[in-house]
């Protein structure tokens, strides 16, 4: 007898899809969710590091501009109306209202120095809203995508259970390919989950980073502004 279950149990497809395929309905849409869940993490992970390496990339490249000596308003006209980074388009919020604080007699419009730090502050924000758009998607996956994939298989676990009590057979024939279907949606859940937590961990450190650099750049471009201010 026992002989003979296991010989059954040998006949049966444990591939993924045919497990997938024997499953339930409600257990279906749960496996659909977290392969989708775990592609669109994927999607953004590789999308946020191309974007970060770029804008890193175009950060260094204007910062040695910047402090190359050559005069703000040449660097500003060279820059244009059309910055391609961050960093510059930063720099370029601040000129552009350093400009338009000048009266035609050569004289500062009071408040000067208070319209320019905004200017870059809003430029800033911008940036932080593009920096971390799809951040909350891989937060949102790692904290659920877990207890989706565990209600899949309490579901499957269920029916397998349903399927023994119709069966009145607890041999392995009957209950492996119930049990098998059921931990496949855990094992789902954990592989979206678990990416979707170390790079949105990883992803969050690199933006703040990033952010942090813009900011001290307005900082201190803010200070060569108000030295200008001064004198």
């Amino acid at each position: 007898m026992e002989t003979e279950t296991l010989a059954m149990a040998q006949e049966i497809d444990f591939s993924f899809l045919a497990l997938f395929m024997r499953a339930t309905f409600t257990v279906k849409i749960v496996m659909i969710m977290l392969i989708i869940a775990s592609f669109w993490s994927w999607s953004i992970i590789i999308q946020k590091h191309i974007l970060f390496r770029k804008a890193r990339a175009l950060a260094g490249q204007f910062d040695r501009a910047f402090w190359s000596g050559e005069p703000l308003d040449t660097l500003y006209e060279q820059v244009g109306p059309t910055p391609d980074g961050a960093a510059e388009r930063v720099f370029v919020a601040g000129m552009t209202e350093w400009r338009r604080s000048h009266r035609d007699d050569g004289g500062m419009i009071p408040g000067a120095q208070s319209r320019i730090d905004r200017s870059m502050d809003v430029a800033i924000s911008k940036e932080a809203e593009d920096l971390n758009q799809g951040l909350t998607f891989l937060a949102t996956v790692g904290s659920t995508a877990p207890f989706i994939g565990l209600f899949g298989t309490v579901w499957g676990i269920k029916n397998a259970f349903e399927e023994i009590a119709l069966q009145q057979s607890t041999n392995l024939a009957v209950v492996a390919p119930g049990i098998a279907e059921a931990l496949i949606a855990t094992g789902l859940g954990l592989l979206a989950a678990i990416p979707a937590v170390i790079f949105y961990n990883k992803l969050t450190t690199d933006s703040e980073l990033i952010l942090g650099s813009y900011e001290s750049f307005a900082d201190e471009f803010a200070t060569i502004l108000s030295r200008q201010l001064d004198s």
